[in-house]
């Protein structure tokens, strides 16, 4: 079933976890892990939304190319420049 693991040996695992921590500290446990999804996925979408937000204000430009456009026009200025002085 799960990698090996049958009905059984499942039932022990829990029934060996269950006299360890008992019943209140399982449930604690469970719900700090529950809380710490919630919290993870929440600031995933946040990120998302702020990233969508910032490609809404300037489609046009992807990050890492920032730096490219900027020596691509300063290329083409001075391609220019060159060709003006020549004439």
């Amino acid at each position: 079933m799960f990698g090996g693991f049958g009905v059984t040996e499942l039932l022990i695992v829990l029934a060996i976890v269950l006299l360890i921590f008992g019943p209140k500290r399982l449930k604690s446990i469970g719900s700090d892990l529950g809380n710490a999804i919630k919290g993870f996925r929440k600031a995933v979408t946040e990120e998302e939304a702020e990233a969508a937000a910032q490609a809404q204000d300037d489609p046009s430009v992807i990050e890492g190319e920032v730096a490219s456009q900027a020596s691509q026009k300063e290329q083409s200025q001075q391609q220019s420049a060159n060709q003006q002085s020549r004439v």
